[in-house]
């Protein structure tokens, strides 16, 4: 496990920018599973603003979640992706492969898990990601396993709906071998209200098992974590 601390949000995702581009620099192949959320966010507009030039062919673009939305809807992981970056760079639209929110979830699991199937290196008989992001919740949940499902990690199913457990939206979500079996995960964790969960998870504390964050471990031992000093502020550092 690697720790990346930056003082704000913005140096987290410049940091992460640049280890981004570095891990994909001299592959012509580099597939990636995105994270919604804030942090992401300004990670695709530095990304768009510094690096709108870089070679995007080379990247795959999937997603580790999404919501049961149509991609127009606010809270569409992939619209967000699309306003902060998509829209503001070259790349092939072939390149990019959504989970379609707007379609049933169980069948879309179904399709979802088969796209990652038929086009991902296979690696241990599990499809294979260069690199998933995640991100983590207050409570713990990373992708969309969130603690009252976290069951949901030891699927044999590459792809699961799942429920938010205050909304009852429902999601897709990647599962636990596919996360675990990427050549790399990142954590893009910013914010005081993720402090508690940090010690916890990182520090193997109490009941840290509860909380799917603390079940990453990918075989390859590449696993970062990118915080701010508000996240990381309970850590012996």
């Amino acid at each position: 496990m690697t720790l990346h601390i930056s003082k704000t949000k913005q140096e987290v995702a410049q940091d992460f920018a640049t280890y981004l581009m570095e891990a994909a620099s001299g592959k012509e192949r580099f597939t990636v599973a995105l994270s919604g959320g804030s942090t992401p966010k300004i990670v695709f507009d530095l990304l768009a603003e510094k690096h709108k030039d870089a070679d995007w062919s080379k990247f795959q673009f999937y997603w580790g979640d999404e919501r049961c939305v149509a991609p127009t809807d606010e809270q569409s992981n992939y619209k967000m992706t699309v306003d902060h970056l998509f829209s503001k760079i070259n790349i092939p639209a072939e390149n990019i492969h959504r989970i379609l929110g707007e379609n049933n979830p169980e069948a879309e699991a179904i399709r979802y898990a088969e796209v990652l199937e038929s086009t991902l290196a296979s690696e241990n008989e599990v499809p294979q990601f260069d690199l998933v992001i995640l991100g983590m919740g207050d409570d713990g949940h990373t992708a969309s396993i969130f603690p009252h499902e976290i069951e949901l990690w030891d699927s044999s199913n590459w792809c699961e709906v799942a429920t938010h457990p205050e909304s009852g939206q429902q999601r897709v979500s990647i599962t636990g071998d596919i996360i675990n079996n990427a050549q790399a995960v990142a954590f893009l964790v910013t914010g005081a209200s993720k402090e508690e969960k940090v010690v916890t998870i990182i520090n193997q504390e109490e009941d840290f098992r509860d909380y799917p964050a603390s079940l990453v471990s990918p075989l390859s031992g590449e696993l970062h974590w990118f915080m701010d000093e508000d996240a990381a502020s309970g850590l012996n550092q």
